[in-house]
């Protein structure tokens, strides 16, 4: 990796995804720290950085995934120790950001839990923090002296749907929400879709949907479904059906973290969906099989930590022709 800074970069991984902070150091050439991360018999996290980080630019690697409290904590001592180790500048990589579909108070006497977290990283001081598909894009003013990348893995996605050659003309993105309009917008103008469509659900408790309709014309056309998470696939599984139902030819789908948790892979093989896309922002190889394919973040956040480390624009990795490959390798210059 190039490097244009007089001060070394470091790269340290929680226990939260270990294999992907692996590849993103392959793929930057340089070694993952070593850092001895155990607990106490009560469960308490203990931490220790075990070579000198002094003066160093040091990009931490951890999703606050599933386990979320813990993997939350983890980070959080690991921004302290380095603080403590007088590393120049630190660098939170957080994949997945737990916490983040609680970002606003929806009844009486509820938190916003986003919020809440955002303030336990931010008082931790790191310099920056890098993350990727926010739940809710606001959720970045929820920190006040910290900047904030969100990054959007709809160029990792859009790499590989074009080898399916779809017939754009007949091509739909789906957002599941009003609130993923957006983001559908963006794989339309990507994968130049033919329209997109909304499908608005009214939801009463967590994961349970009481009533979905669909907001355009589905009828002949293949079915992009673009989403930012899957967790018990419930509300997937049921989109696609309802999809399907009104003359959708074929269903795919796309969600940049795929938490897949409890009947979730089950309720995808068993579905009408074709196939569903997710990263690597959560350890998934559990979670394969012939209905799911998971594409990596490797490249967008070695690009990312390359580009910060080297003071150059981020912009560029928003750029729809931005493009990556599937093993983890940037089609692109790294020094645009």
């Amino acid at each position: 990796m190039e490097n244009n800074n007089s001060y070394n970069i470091k790269l340290i991984s929680g226990t939260a995804n270990k294999h992907l902070a692996e590849r993103i150091a392959s793929d930057l050439k340089l070694p993952l720290e070593d850092c001895v991360i155990g607990q106490f018999a009560d469960g308490e996290i203990n931490i220790q950085i075990k070579n000198n980080v002094r003066g160093s630019d040091v990009f931490i690697i951890q999703p606050t995934s599933p386990d979320v409290n813990k993997n939350l904590m983890e980070l959080l001592l690991l921004i302290h120790t380095l603080k403590l180790s007088s590393a120049k500048r630190i660098t939170a990589v957080v994949p997945y950001f737990g916490y983040a579909r609680q970002d606003r108070k929806t009844k009486p006497r509820v938190p916003i839990s986003a919020s809440a977290v955002s303030q336990l990283i931010e008082a931790m001081n790191p310099d920056r923090v890098v993350t990727v598909d926010l739940h809710c894009g606001q959720i970045q003013g929820f920190f006040h002296s910290t900047p904030v990348d969100n990054l959007f893995a709809e160029n990792v996605f859009v790499t590989h749907l074009k080898k399916l050659n779809f017939d754009t003309e007949k091509l739909v993105i789906v957002s599941p929400d009003a609130g993923g309009v957006a983001r559908a917008r963006r794989y339309a103008d990507k994968l130049n879709a033919a329209q997109v469509v909304t499908i608005l659900k009214r939801r009463t408790v967590a994961n349970q949907v009481d009533s979905m309709q669909i907001v355009g014309d589905v009828e002949g056309f293949t079915c992009l479904i673009a989403d930012d998470m899957i967790d018990t696939a419930g509300t997937l599984c049921k989109a696609a059906d309802l999809l399907t139902k009104n003359g959708a030819t074929r269903v795919l789908a796309c969600a940049t973290h795929g938490l897949l948790t409890g009947p979730a892979v089950e309720r995808i093989t068993n579905s009408s969906l074709e196939h569903v896309y997710v990263t690597d922002s959560i350890p998934q190889h559990e979670k394969v099989n012939e209905k799911i394919t998971v594409c990596s973040l490797v490249p967008l956040l070695s690009s990312t930590i390359s580009r910060l480390h080297n003071e150059k624009s981020l912009s560029v990795l928003f750029d729809s022709l931005h493009t990556f490959d599937d093993e983890g390798s940037n089609n692109n210059n790294n020094n645009q």
